[in-house]
C-alpha cells in the first residue's frame, strides 16, 4: 500500500514537472500576444496610454456621427461648467479629476473626428514596433500649418503688394515736392498756369466769395503742383506709381507677358535674323540698352542729347559699342588723374588713410 502511494507521489509530482513548462510557456506566448497594445500607447502622443475608442465608449469600427454623438454626452457630462459632485454616475470623481477625464475626451475626439488623424492612430495600434515613425507622424501632423499654403502665400504677396504700392506713392509725391521748390519747373508752370487763367480767378473774386491771400496762396501752390505733376514725365524709382507694376498684378499678367514676349522674340528673329531687314530707330535703341546692361527705366532717365549721342556713334553694333566703352573708361581715367578733389584723396589715402598709425607730438 504505501509502495502504491509513493508510486502515486512520484507520478503526480512527474506530471506537474511536465505541466510546469507548458504553463510558463503559455504565460510567455499571453504577454507576448498583449505587448503590441501595450507598446503601441506611448504617453504624449494622442491619448497617451489610454486607447482613443475606449475614452469615447465607441469600437473602431463605429461611424463618425457615432463618434461625435459619444463625445457630445461626455462633454456634457465631464463640462468644468456642467460639473456637479455627486450627481448619478459620478460618484468619486472631483473636479479636478473631471476637467482631466474632459480634456482626455477631447483629444479622442480630435483623433478620431479626422479621417487622416484617425487613420494615423490605428496604424499606431496595429503597428506599435514602428516608434519614431509614429512619432515623426504625430508631431509633423501637429506642426504643420492649419490654413492652406496657397492662402497664405495670395495673402503674403498681397500684403507685398500694398506696400509697394504705398512705397512708390510716397516716393512720388516727394520727388514733386522738391521739383515745385525747383525754380526751373516752378516759373515754367507759373507761366502755364498764368496762360491758362488758373491763377487769376482767385483775384477776381469779390465779396463773400472773396478769400484770404493765405487761401489764395494755397490754391497757387496746388495749381503749380497739379501742373507739374501733368507736365513732367518722371522716371525712375520716383515715377507715378502704376497698379500694373505691382508684385500681385505681375503675377497675375504673367502668362500674358510671357505670351508676349514669346510672340515678340518669334518675330525678331523672323524680321531681322532670317529675312535681314534693317533696325528701325526703336531695335536700334532696345540694342543700345541691352548692350549698356541697362533696365527700361533706367535708359528712360538718360537725357535726350545721350540719345543723340548713342545714336550718332551707332552703339547698337556691338564693335561700336566696345570702343566706345573703352573710351569713357580712359576718358574717365584722365579725369580722374587731373581733378583737384582726387588729387587731394589719393595724397589723403597715401599719408593718413584709414589704418595707418601717426605719431604726433602734442
Amino acid at each position: 500500500m504505501s509502495g502504491l502511494k509513493e508510486g502515486y507521489r512520484g507520478g503526480f509530482a512527474a506530471s506537474r514537472r511536465a505541466v510546469k513548462p507548458w504553463l510558463g510557456l503559455a504565460v510567455l506566448l499571453f504577454s507576448v500576444s498583449s505587448l503590441p497594445a501595450a507598446t503601441a500607447l506611448v504617453e504624449g502622443l494622442y491619448c497617451g496610454t489610454e486607447i482613443c475608442y475606449d475614452v469615447l465608449g465607441v469600437t473602431r469600427e463605429s461611424a463618425k456621427a457615432e463618434i461625435a454623438r459619444a463625445y457630445r454626452q461626455l462633454a456634457r457630462r465631464y463640462h468644468p461648467d456642467r460639473f456637479r459632485p455627486g450627481e448619478p454616475g459620478m460618484e468619486g470623481e472631483t473636479r479636478e479629476t473631471a476637467e482631466k477625464k474632459f480634456l482626455l475626451i477631447v483629444t479622442a475626439y480630435e483623433t478620431l473626428k479626422d479621417e487622416e488623424t484617425r487613420r494615423d492612430y490605428d496604424y499606431m495600434l496595429d503597428h506599435p514596433e514602428e516608434y519614431y515613425q509614429h512619432y515623426y507622424t504625430y508631431y509633423r501632423r501637429q506642426l504643420t500649418p492649419k490654413v492652406d499654403v496657397r492662402i497664405v502665400i495670395l495673402v503674403t504677396v498681397c500684403a507685398i503688394s500694398i506696400f509697394q504700392y504705398y512705397s512708390w506713392h510716397s516716393s512720388y509725391n516727394e520727388a514733386i515736392s522738391y521739383l515745385v521748390t525747383v525754380p526751373k519747373y516752378r516759373i515754367q508752370a507759373t507761366e502755364l498756369a498764368k496762360q491758362q487763367g488758373l491763377l487769376n480767378r482767385a483775384a477776381k473774386e469779390k465779396g463773400k466769395n472773396r478769400r484770404s491771400k493765405e487761401e489764395i496762396r494755397e490754391q497757387e501752390e496746388e495749381v503749380i503742383r497739379d501742373i507739374i505733376k501733368t507736365k513732367i514725365d518722371i522716371k525712375g524709382g520716383y515715377q507715378k506709381p502704376n497698379l500694373s507694376d505691382i508684385l500681385l498684378c505681375q503675377m497675375v499678367l504673367f502668362p500674358y507677358y510671357l505670351a508676349q514676349y514669346v510672340a515678340w522674340y518669334a518675330a525678331w528673329v523672323y524680321r531681322f535674323t532670317l529675312c535681314r531687314e534693317e533696325y528701325g530707330e526703336e531695335e536700334k535703341l532696345y540694342l543700345i540698352r541691352r548692350n549698356m546692361k541697362m533696365s527700361q527705366s533706367q535708359f528712360d532717365s538718360l537725357e535726350e542729347n545721350m540719345m543723340e549721342t548713342f545714336m550718332d556713334k551707332q552703339l547698337w553694333i556691338k564693335e561700336n559699342y566696345q570702343i566706345y566703352k573703352k573710351d569713357q573708361e580712359e576718358e574717365m581715367k584722365v579725369k580722374m588723374a587731373t581733378d583737384p578733389r582726387m588729387k587731394r584723396y589719393r595724397r589723403w589715402m597715401r599719408n593718413e588713410g584709414p589704418g595707418r598709425l601717426t605719431f604726433m607730438d602734442d
